[in-house]
């Protein structure tokens, strides 16, 4: 990342064609360079902060005028990096916004590596990590629900609830390392039960939190669904019918489906990368054994299994196998079918498996749609997580900053435990505030930092 004190540009909406694009430009030299190649209709230079004008963009060397323009100009620190911000609002054309791009380098401005604007805000301070990586989720956003839970982020309520957390860390540590600098006053600010109880506190909240990932993170991934099952059972009609299209081949004959066939939908405001999977039985040819090897891949790594039975004869060895499989794991079993008369019934898988949600389907007729979605979301959300009513966390690396946080108060709880040296356990503190501050980048390196920021486009 180059230095901060020179002014970059990027086209900021994208590519393609649309009525509008807009170019956007932060820096110091944002509204000189501006001045060179814009003139204003019915008003003169220098351009007022936040106001909206509207001219021409002129070649300064030809004199040509490349398209009409409105330009908005925020002074410094009342924009969204701190530094003084323009925005080009001109035609959505490919060639007339790299035109007026070129015009803005040649003037003197760089074009602007992937996130660089948003990572200004961040080091200019108008954000915080946590909420710069909230940037990407609303845009990134599958569902209404994913939305809601990246805006709840970007205003901060993930950010408030660590800052809170780091506050108490901050006043325990302080009051330990004040007892151990000045010893001769025989200071005692925290007496050791009290350490020990603030301690249990901080890694129940910290726990709490922690525990949220394994469900909220749907809403920014979507959950893995596979839909699995026998041959001929009705994987390919349910999956189907779930996704209101025709879009896996549904046809008699046992083995239809050879490949993984892979759709996002929304469920309950839940985003499922759903997947319809080849029949699991012992393949018939290399193509077939290949489709069940990626199947038992997928099952492997699957958030949850939609296990098909059909309804209309009776469970066999494969069917058994399949129930016994998915023991312990996310899994629904769906009775389909029950259009036809009935040799299984989900009473009798009931007793079987108690421990299984049953659901009964006729794809067919499409019965049984919305007690499926039901149970879905249902199976996916076991810890009844209301994933936008809540701080949550939704990223792996703020899970793993949260489980080393956990790790170095757990050190530190045994420490009080065994009575060990005050200094110890005020260095187990710091390694806690410091694994903390990585979530919203107080204490984050310029590796992380890059690596956050390399996924942004280029004009964000």
């Amino acid at each position: 990342m180059e230095s901060r004190d020179d002014t970059i540009a990027a086209v900021a909406t994208p590519a393609g064609t649309g009525g509008i694009g807009i170019i956007k430009m932060s820096g110091p030299r944002s509204a000189e360079i501006t001045a060179r190649i814009f003139k204003p209709r019915n008003a003169v230079l220098p351009l007022k902060s936040h106001r909206l004008y509207y001219g021409e963009i002129v070649d300064p060397d030809t004199k040509q005028t490349h398209d009409e323009v409105l330009v908005s100009f925020m002074a410094k620190p009342r924009s969204y990096t701190r530094e003084d911000v323009i925005e080009i609002n001109c035609h959505g054309g490919y060639l007339v916004l790299q035109q007026i791009l070129s015009l803005l380098v040649t003037a003197g401005a760089r074009l602007a590596e992937p996130g660089e604007f948003t990572r200004r805000a961040f080091i200019n301070g108008r954000i915080d990590l946590a909420q710069a990586e909230a940037v990407v989720a609303l845009i990134e956003a599958k569902s209404c629900a994913s939305l809601k839970q990246a805006a709840q982020q970007l205003q901060g309520r993930l950010s408030l609830h660590i800052k809170g957390i780091q506050d108490e860390l901050l006043s325990m540590l302080s009051a330990l390392e004040a007892s151990i600098e000045f010893p001769e006053e025989d200071l005692e600010l925290l007496s050791p039960s009290e350490l020990r109880a603030q301690t249990d506190h901080l890694i129940s909240q910290l726990t709490d939190l922690a525990n949220t990932y394994s469900e909220a993170r749907f809403l920014r991934e979507g959950a893995s669904t596979i839909i699995a099952g026998r041959p001929n059972v009705g994987k390919s009609s349910l999956f189907n019918m779930l996704l209101n299209e025709e879009r896996a081949i549904v046809t008699p004959l046992p083995g239809t489906t050879r490949d993984c066939i892979e759709e996002m939908l929304v469920i309950k405001g839940i985003p499922l990368k759903l997947a319809d999977t080849a029949g699991l039985r012992d393949a018939a040819d290399i193509i077939e054994e290949e489709g069940v090897r990626i199947t038992n891949q997928k099952l492997d790594r699957a958030d949850l299994t939609v296990l098909v039975i059909d309804g209309s004869i009776g469970l066999d060895k494969c069917d058994e196998e399949l129930l016994n499989r998915f023991r312990g794991t996310k899994a629904i079993v769906v009775c389909n079918k029950t259009d036809l008369p009935a040799k299984v019934s989900p009473d009798m898988l009931k007793r079987h498996f108690p421990e299984r949600q049953i659901v009964a389907t006729s794809a067919l007729h499409r019965t049984g749609i919305e007690e499926l979605k039901d149970a879905i979301t249902s199976a996916l959300l076991s810890n009844g997580t209301c994933l936008t009513s809540s701080t949550v966390i939704t990223t792996v690396r703020h899970a793993s900053a949260l489980e080393k946080t956990l790790e170095s108060l757990e050190h530190a709880k045994q420490g009080l435990h065994n009575h060990i040296p005050p200094e110890f356990i005020a260095a187990d503190l710091q390694f806690a505030v410091h694994h903390l501050g990585q979530i919203t980048g107080s204490s984050s390196s310029e590796e992380v930092l890059d690596q956050i920021f390399s996924r942004f486009c280029v004009g964000k």
